[in-house]
């Protein structure tokens, strides 16, 4: 195995996965909501725990722990469930703010009030409840296996796509958390907003349909 062949297989995993997270998603619009409603520093712990969810997942794939999962169709069934229920939450609050007339940018938080961990932890909520995402990773980490073996190039892989996920997902929150994102925000809050509550809606449904379907 060249060096060369590990290497196109790293960068086209890391291409993958960084095109797919940069793309417009649950993930990538809740982050942006975050930023421009309630601050830089909610905004980036939400996109930590997007990372962290992420890497959730894509550690398991490393594993090989893709085909238990998949094998165990109660447990896929259960966290799609929670899952889509936790995106019809989602959507609920956004169609709920994009109702509101008025809106001004939210005061500081209290110390030990709605802090950072809070929103670290939302943002692993909508990675982790999302089952599909170790099928996702599987074909990352397929892809940046090389021919003649090696499983630990899929933890490489991993490690690398990481990096790419706090790249990406922080500058969302560092771009739509600047006074100029907050003040476009303001003319267009409510069609974001209920766009958001349609695309959430739209992921939530989805996920409970075919969790219907698998039962």
């Amino acid at each position: 195995m060249s060096f060369w062949a590990w290497d196109s297989g790293i960068i086209a995993a890391v291409s993958l996965y960084a095109a797919g997270a940069a793309s417009p998603g649950p993930s990538n619009l809740a982050i942006m909501g975050a930023a421009m409603s309630h601050g830089r520093l909610r905004a980036l712990a939400m996109a930590a725990g997007v990372v962290l969810g992420s890497q959730f997942w894509g550690l398991l794939a490393a594993c090989g722990l893709a085909g238990v999962i998949r094998e165990a169709l109660w447990l896929m069934t259960a966290m799609k469930l929670a899952g889509g229920a936790y995106l019809l939450y989602l959507a609920v609050q956004s169609a709920r703010q994009a109702a509101r007339r008025e809106w001004s940018p939210p005061a500081a938080a209290e110390p030990g009030k709605d802090g950072a961990w809070r929103w670290l932890l939302k943002g692993a909520a909508m990675h982790v409840s999302n089952p599909k995402a170790i099928l996702v990773w599987l074909s990352i980490v397929t892809l940046a296996l090389p021919r003649d073996g090696g499983a630990e190039q899929a933890f490489h892989a991993v490690w690398a796509c990481g990096a790419a996920a706090v790249v990406v997902f922080c500058a969302y929150a560092l771009v739509f958390s600047t006074e100029v994102a907050r003040a476009g925000f303001l003319k267009v809050r409510r069609p974001f907003l209920a766009a958001s509550a349609g695309a959430f809606g739209w992921a939530g449904v989805k996920m409970l349909w075919t969790s219907a379907r698998a039962t």
